[in-house]
């Protein structure tokens, strides 16, 4: 059996009744073992609700979650520990809501328990995989999550588990986006991954309407913030350039791609701070 990485910090010494050297594994910038041959180690994955609903636009395609659970399943087996940001809006879009005189408040409250469903469902599919998963939220359910403690979050990635967060970042005005740059962060994740169901990276305008938009291979937060692309709100996107956080973008439609981008294959858009 060949060398692997052990889903525990770096101490500078063997895991205890292990016979894999953890002096063969590659240490991280932030300070963690990555096994040889991927990028990153400890990821955020943002999921829009969206990307669950599949062809038919809403709720959740049974076919699209399991193909989600499978590809989540290839990257924990080399050692990534990966956490997810699940959006809400194959269920519930708050601006709908919104702009039919709904309180903005109430609006944004639906949609966090919208994201909870999702995670539930997005959770059943990778324990049906061999995946264990928390689920932890920023609303207290504890019926049917955790609630969300950093430490332990952190201590469940450590053990191999994916860890899901939902209900937003609890507080209404801030979207899942901000809640994936928030918690990437807050759990000194190297990267976040934009998985998107449409469009496989960022472009100049919308290819789906505009023919001629041209998709950029690397792109700045500033470039994002002063040309007003539609990569995430300014809030998420602050947050990810202050914290020094790259985020790829990429379509999670073709089987196998979150496992490309984690082994540093080129697909999508990158982008990073100002350098």
């Amino acid at each position: 059996m060949g060398t692997r990485c052990v889903p525990f910090f770096y101490t500078g010494r063997e895991e205890k009744g292990s016979s894999h050297p953890v002096s063969n594994c590659l240490t991280g910038k932030r300070g963690f073992l990555r096994m040889a041959g991927t990028r990153y180690k400890r990821v955020v994955l943002k999921l829009s609700g969206e990307a669950l609903a599949g062809e038919q636009g809403y709720g959740i395609d049974p076919n699209v979650i399991h193909s989600i659970a499978k590809q989540l399943k290839e990257v924990v087996e080399l050692g990534v520990q990966a956490a997810i940001v699940v959006g809400g809006g194959n269920i519930w879009r708050g601006m709908a809501g919104r702009a039919k005189g709904m309180d903005r408040a109430t609006a944004d409250y639906m949609g966090m328990l919208a994201t909870v469903m999702n995670s539930l469902a997005l959770q059943d599919a990778l324990e049906k995989v061999g995946v264990p998963t928390r689920v932890q939220t920023s609303i207290e359910m504890r019926q049917v999550a955790e609630p969300y403690i950093r430490r332990r979050a952190i201590r469940h990635l450590e053990k191999g588990r994916v860890v899901i967060f939902a209900s937003g970042t609890g507080n209404p005005y801030f979207s899942t986006d901000t809640t994936a740059a928030l918690r990437a962060a807050e759990i000194e994740a190297e990267v976040i991954l934009m998985a998107k169901n449409k469009v496989d990276g960022v472009y100049s305008a919308d290819p789906c309407r505009d023919p001629e938009a041209v998709k950029y291979d690397s792109l700045t937060y500033m470039d994002v913030l002063n040309q007003g692309l539609g990569v995430m709100d300014s809030t998420a996107s602050s947050l990810c350039m202050d914290n020094d956080i790259p985020l790829i973008v990429f379509n999670i439609d073709g089987q196998g791609n979150i496992r490309r981008v984690i082994m540093g294959e080129q697909i999508g858009t990158i982008v990073r701070g100002n350098s």
